[in-house]
């Protein structure tokens, strides 16, 4: 797991080739673009539409009591879980697909790192979809709001978060790519361009450098963007990833 480590907050510029900059605001700390390993990653701005399927695995009494990503100490009795980038006190359904067993967690932490792997949970989430024994199961992740309060122990309630809207339907896009050198970006999105497919470039500042990220339209439902990532995926983009407009 990722410890807390003192990030600042960054902030972004949404732009089009015929449109006007669309300034976006980032919440503190966690939001900011972080490094493992060699590979930077990009917390997402907000978890509307967010679905994702893979390996889920636990982590328990090694880290108890440690500092979680966003200050907290990890407590693993309560139901929490560690994602690369979705923003933290997002609330989201978890749902066991061997098994069928569900649970609904706070992401309070970034991991997993391991490759292959797409979120860590706390050990009661884990003892909640029978998860413990065998250490890690294929799971569907989906985002269901923003927690209002940090929960402890008891399973959170519909009361104490924020629902999103319907997340299967709006504006998808697909970011294939974060570049310091605008200049590589606009290459990038040109490619697609003329495949007449819209992109948006988006700048992401931070107090050391400017990233501009290419996000290619992916159509107006999440199964059509999810055939679209995967086809990304297989042709030499392999952290494309599904974002919500």
């Amino acid at each position: 797991m990722l410890s807390a480590c003192g990030l600042t907050s960054g902030n972004s510029q949404t732009t089009s080739p015929t449109g006007q900059g669309k300034k976006m605001a980032y919440a503190k700390g966690t939001q900011r673009p972080y490094v493992i390993d060699g590979k930077t990653y990009y917390p997402l701005p907000h978890a509307a539409g967010f679905i994702e399927t893979g390996p889920a695995t636990w982590y328990g009494p090694d880290f108890h009591g440690k500092s979680t990503s966003n200050g907290e100490s990890y407590n693993m009795h309560a139901r929490t879980a560690a994602h690369k980038t979705l923003p933290m006190n997002t609330m989201v359904l978890v749902r066991n697909l061997d098994n069928g067993r569900e649970t609904v967690v706070r992401i309070n932490d970034r991991g997993p790192f391991a490759k292959g792997r797409i979120l860590d949970l706390s050990r009661t989430a884990a003892e909640d979809l029978s998860l413990l024994r065998p250490g890690s199961a294929r799971v569907e992740v989906v985002a269901l709001g923003e927690s209002s309060k940090t929960p402890s122990q008891e399973p959170p309630q519909l009361k104490d978060f924020v629902q999103v809207p319907d997340f299967k339907k709006g504006e998808f896009y697909v970011q294939v790519g974060s570049f310091i050198r605008k200049d590589n970006a606009m290459r990038l999105a040109q490619q697609f361009a003329r495949q007449q497919r819209p992109v948006m470039l988006q700048e992401f500042i931070t107090d050391k450098a400017t990233y501009t990220r290419v996000q290619v339209f992916a159509g107006d439902t999440l199964p059509a963007a999810r055939v679209f990532e995967r086809q990304l995926e297989a042709n030499g983009y392999p952290d494309a990833f599904v974002i919500a407009r």
